[in-house]
């Protein structure tokens, strides 16, 4: 689906190093010496798809501030989606499930997101079968005011919209609340409800589309569903106790036919949104659901959403995305990484900017999306939800004010994570491709115009650090180049520095301890001619990360082992072809020199057969890197990795296929052994 563009005020790449007035261009920092220093290498060479942009869902904060009154309101909105805050473009609006009419609310402040359903008089939790819908009298067209205010407000700057579910409407539940089962483990969704619920989420989506004048891109019916969060408690009254915000546990088969009866029921309401999923709390229990799913359920999902609460396996999920050519989404995350609520600390905003370089370093995501930024000032208070209080959110304010209130009875705080977070926002654009990088605490763009790039450095430590950018892996260096650091820190936020002038393809600045630093680079483009890892006809060597030894052609000629042949031919691969989309998804081709045989894949085993000079995805790898220097190699055509099986280690071991999982026996280190004649 086409995206709508933005017009972007903020100072980017680009327009820092030309508005920077009266600046002198500096070859080095009039700066103290560092006690650390670190060369960062962006490479344009190894370029992710063209990234979608930063984004939030709605709730619970649009539920509880849509009716606040417009001066608080506007000043929030400002600072969420405007470009001198966070400058988001994307949105996840939630379809409510709500609970029974006769149910008080026990839900946390916006946690009760109103349903659109509109249920008879007198109707009680007790009542589930009244629900159609093909009855417009079963849909209310006015529900959930306060989220839709700020879906009206913000339409102009968002690009994506995406509608998501945590939970059915009650009457589908099996507990009857929204707040999940009485068995956390339990399927939550009634299995004779899945396409009263897949037609609830389309009809719901269209009408929000239809009364806000806008169109959904992607729709999820579920959130964090293979877990045991979502429980509901009762009290000795029979009234809940427990549970405090919507949440429904929905196990991978059950996913699965909740997506069958998704695809018609949009088609059915003629909504043209795709279907993403399945919105897993980590990287680990999403490769666990999808690798369950059959190959028709793969195939009705159009972007695969995760979130990173749980850091292990982004890799992995980032080579299934691959192996399904699908578009990947960091979809939700939020976090404290503080010792008790404060808007100075610089250890917060630290956390999420090392969370954010992480997760687009390993994972490859086109968007990344925050939980919600804005938390209840109240609920992150001393008192609230820890004895300390937390630093949820980069933006506080009260869920509790009323429409007397003012900004200076309902104040809106921000966090050093509202600040370092702009040192991403505002510099990596939606249309901008993220590259690689040889540091891990760096990420880094090159612009969609091709014409400069940014990168953004976290120094989490409590020294002072000198970081060089080595721009030689960039074609074209200008004479004119420059390099702006744009510094947050606890002495400043986007404090823009002089332009340091580029020499030798190099610029040198020193960044303050506990900081996040945005180096805005002018006037490189390209990719060097000897920046790409593999070009073709030249050959490598493979050797894996675990065993410290290489593939190697087995006796019979046909099968693959590990060995220490010392790059012998029956070890060397040659780059024979590249297929595809450039970049992080680019289609390799190899064979070996010494058979003259492709590397191919049959019945999920490598072997090398002989090339038939036709294109073939079981012949073709796509090559993944954090930028440690190891890939991971994905079959186009079974989306397995090459490993060694069973993680062995000794000479002659099988080297086998499997899906991804991170593991160390998938990942290999690729040396160019061409001879110096033919480079």
């Amino acid at each position: 689906m086409a995206r709508r563009t933005r017009s972007r005020r903020f100072l980017g790449a680009s327009a820092l190093t030309a508005l920077a007035t009266g600046a002198a261009l500096l070859s080095v920092p009039a700066q103290a010496q560092a006690a650390a220093s670190v060369t960062v290498t962006p490479d344009p060479s190894y370029k992710q798809q063209k990234f979608d942009g930063w984004g939030t869902s709605l709730v619970w904060f649009a539920n509880a501030t849509g009716d606040y009154p417009p001066a608080i309101r506007e000043k929030l909105a400002k600072l969420l989606f405007g470009d001198d805050g966070l400058a988001l473009n994307i949105a996840r609006y939630n379809i409510g499930g709500g609970n029974a009419p006769d149910v008080k609310d026990y839900l946390r402040a916006g946690g009760a997101v109103e349903g659109w359903w509109k249920a008879p008089a007198g109707t009680t939790r007790e009542d589930t079968d009244w629900w159609s819908a093909d009855d417009p009298a079963d849909w209310n067209k006015n529900a959930d005011a306060t989220q839709r205010w700020w879906v009206d407000r913000i339409k102009k700057d968002i690009t994506h919209w995406e509608t998501f579910s945590n939970s059915p409407p009650w009457f589908m539940t099996v507990s009857g609340y929204v707040s999940g089962g009485f068995d956390a483990n339990a399927e939550q969704l009634k299995e004779e409800s899945v396409d009263d619920f897949a037609a609830y989420l389309a009809g719901a989506t269209k009408r929000l589309e239809k009364a806000e004048g806008i169109k959904v891109d992607t729709v999820t019916g579920v959130n964090e569903p293979n877990t045991n969060y979502w429980s509901t408690r009762l009290g000795a009254d029979g009234q809940p106790v427990g549970g405090r915000q919507e949440g429904a546990h929905i196990g991978p088969e059950l996913q699965q036919k909740l997506m069958a009866a998704l695809a018609p029921a949009l088609k059915k309401a003629k909504v043209k949104a795709d279907i993403s999923a399945m919105d897993e709390t980590n990287p680990s229990i999403f490769a666990t659901n999808w690798n369950s799913y059959s190959q028709e359920s793969k195939d009705l999902v159009g972007q695969m959403n995760v979130h990173t609460y749980g850091t292990a396996q982004r890799t992995t999920v980032r080579d299934l995305a691959k192996a399904a050519d699908k578009p990947l989404w960091m979809s939700e995350v939020e976090g404290d990484w503080g010792d008790g609520q404060s808007f100075t600390d610089m250890r917060p905003g630290l956390g999420l900017a090392q969370r954010i370089v992480d997760d687009l370093r390993e994972l490859e995501p086109k968007a990344w999306v925050f939980w919600q930024p804005v938390e209840d000032y109240d609920n992150m208070k001393p008192g609230g939800e820890s004895a300390k209080g937390g630093n949820w959110g980069s933006i506080q304010l009260p869920f509790s004010c009323t429409s007397k209130d003012t900004l200076k009875t309902c104040p809106i705080y921000t966090n050093t994570k509202f600040d370092t977070a702009r040192n991403f926002t505002h510099f990596i654009k939606p249309g901008d491709k993220l590259i690689r990088t040889n540091d891990t605490s760096s990420a880094a763009a090159v612009t969609a115009n091709g014409k400069g790039a940014s990168l953004v450095h976290v120094n989490s430590t409590t020294e002072a650090r000198t970081v060089t950018l080595d721009l030689a892996k960039f074609r074209e260096v200008s004479k004119g180049a420059t390099v702006t650091p744009v510094v947050t820190s606890a002495d400043g936020k986007l404090a823009r520095q002089a332009p340091i002038k580029v020499v030798d393809r190099k610029a040198t600045f020193t960044v303050p301890a506990q900081s996040v630093t945005t180096f805005a680079v002018k006037g490189v483009s390209g990719v060097a001619k000897d920046a790409p890892l593999l070009r073709k006809g030249h050959d490598y060597t493979l050797t894996g990360v675990q065993s410290g030894k290489a593939v190697t052609v087995a006796a019979n000629g046909t099968n693959l082992v590990i060995g220490t042949g010392n790059g012998s031919t029956a070890q060397q691969w040659q780059l024979t072809g590249r297929y595809g989309e450039t970049g992080s998804r680019q289609r390799y081709e190899f064979s070996n020199p010494a058979e003259g045989k492709r590397l191919a894949v049959r019945d999920n085993v490598p072997v090398i057969e002989t090339d038939t000079g036709e294109r073939d995805a079981a012949a073709e790898w796509i090559l993944s890197t954090t930028g440690d220097g190891t890939w991971t190699l994905v079959n186009a055509s079974t989306g397995r990795l090459l490993e060694v099986g069973g993680q062995a280690t000794g000479e002659g071991a099988a080297v086998t296929t499997w899906q991804p999982n991170s593991g160390s026996n998938q990942r290999w280190t690729i040396t160019d052994v061409t001879a110096a004649s033919k480079k």
